[in-house]
């Protein structure tokens, strides 16, 4: 079950331009616009960047089981 009232929001890289996804719970009347600069500046933007290299593995084929 999901955490109820977490939205999606994307942030941008301020220098490469990369975008990110970043989900969060806010508070009513909070300004989003400036939520997501601190965000934006916070983010870890070297790991992402480490853990992206690390998932683009290419799926080739199917392996067929054997029966038994």
């Amino acid at each position: 079950m999901g955490i109820p009232n977490a939205k999606k929001y994307r942030i941008t890289h301020p220098e490469s331009g990369e975008r990110a996804t970043v989900v969060a719970v806010l508070p009513k009347n909070t300004d989003v616009k400036a939520y997501l600069d601190g965000a934006a500046q916070r983010f870890d933007w070297k790991a992402w960047e480490e853990q992206k290299t690390t998932l683009n593995k290419v799926r080739i084929g199917q392996q067929k089981q054997k029966k038994r």
